[in-house]
This record gives structure tokens, C-alpha cells and sequence, in this order.
């Protein structure tokens, strides 16, 4: 039995957990490459970033979060560029350039969650209305009906339970997948961003000492 096949039998049911099937695999390959994009060696840049900073020279760092990929990169540009402002601002810039990236990390999961949710209870609604049908028909026939039957129309009602859980399964192992790594960028992007604000009030208090003792 090809799939052609299947989704006839299953009727108008199976073609929406076909959809549903289509729909969960391009948002699983498109999270998949940008997830790929967003990846970078943080702790290198960081290390590359506190001597550039330490050494004054802003504008090279800058240049290094420009050229440098991944999310994180991107984050803590916006608190360099604001380098001569007070802490607050270069907190704030900090928080909404991360909140965007976040954003961007996490579009279009909550359609995954709700095919990995939906999907196997589609296929039920599919199974419980076929099985309906059958007994209908039972009831038609006045029982007059034999195994063979019988059995045919409920392995058919189970199709569409069967063609669910092949969806929603499948598709909640990936978005368990893709959410952990979503919080390891999320983590990143926290921690290095903390570690840039130390590092840029360090600075700065370094230099009011400097500028008191000239």
C-alpha cells in the first residue's frame, strides 16, 4: 500500500496530518539552519574582545563583532558601540539587542509544539469518527456483517491514529532538540553578555581613577 493510498483511506483526516507532516518538516529544517548560523565560539571572542577592550582599541572590537558569526556577536556589538554611555544604557541596549535575537531563535516553535501537540490527536479524531461509521453501518446491515468485514473498517479507522502519532512523535523529539538549542544560545548570549558589562564597568572606573590622579 502506497501513501497515496493511506491518505485515501483516511480520508479528509490524513490529509490534514499530511499538511501538518509538510508544514513540521520545513519549519524543522528552516530552525535547523539558522540554529547552524547562529553557532560561534564564544569563548574565543570573548578572550579576543577583553584584550581589544583593555587595550582601548573600541573600534577593532567593534569590527570583530561585525565580522564574527553567531548571535551572540551581534548582542554584544550593541553594548561596545555604547561603550561612553552610563551602565543603564548600555544595559538596556544589551537586553533588547538579546531579546531580539531570542526572538529570531525561537520563530515559528510554537507551530511545532502545537503540530507535535495536535497531530496525534487529529489521528484519534480520524479513528473515533471512522469507527463511527463502521458501527453505522453495523446498524445499517442489522449485523448481518462477517469478520472480514469488520476488520476492514476498523484497521482502516486506525489509519488515521496511526498516520498522528507518526507525525507528532517524530516531530516533539525535534523541537525537544531544537529548544535545547535554543537555550544553549540563550545561555551564551547571558553569560557573555554579563561578562562584557563587567569588563566595560571595569573600564570605566579605570579610567575615572586615571583622569582624577592627572
Amino acid at each position: 500500500m502506497n501513501l497515496l493510498s493511506i491518505v485515501a483511506k483516511g480520508d479528509w483526516i490524513m490529509v490534514l496530518i499530511l499538511l501538518c507532516s509538510l508544514i513540521a518538516v520545513a519549519i524543522i529544517v528552516e530552525r535547523y539552519m539558522v540554529l547552524r548560523k547562529a553557532r560561534s565560539n564564544t569563548r574565543q571572542l570573548m578572550m579576543k574582545l577583553k584584550t581589544l577592550i583593555s587595550r582601548k582599541n573600541i573600534d577593532e572590537a567593534i569590527d570583530l563583532c561585525t565580522e564574527s558569526p553567531g548571535v551572540t556577536a551581534k548582542v554584544l556589538k550593541q553594548g561596545i558601540l555604547r561603550v561612553h554611555m552610563n551602565k543603564e544604557e548600555i544595559q538596556d541596549a544589551i537586553q533588547n539587542a538579546g531579546n531580539e535575537q531570542v526572538f529570531n531563535l525561537e520563530k515559528n516553535m510554537h507551530i511545532l509544539a502545537t503540530i507535535a501537540g495536535v497531530a496525534p490527536l487529529i489521528g484519534f479524531l480520524g479513528t473515533v469518527t471512522g469507527m463511527i461509521e463502521a458501527f453505522m453501518e453495523i446498524e445499517r446491515l442489522s449485523g448481518n456483517v462477517n469478520a472480514t468485514v469488520l476488520a476492514g473498517g476498523i484497521w482502516e479507522a486506525l489509519l488515521t491514529t496511526a498516520g498522528g502519532l507518526s507525525v507528532g512523535i517524530p516531530t516533539y523529539i525535534f523541537y525537544n532538540i531544537l529548544s535545547t538549542r535554543i537555550k544553549r544560545h540563550v545561555f551564551e548570549m547571558e553569560t557573555s553578555s554579563n561578562e562584557l558589562m563587567e569588563l566595560l564597568v571595569e573600564e570605566k572606573n579605570n579610567n575615572i581613577k586615571h583622569n582624577e590622579r592627572v
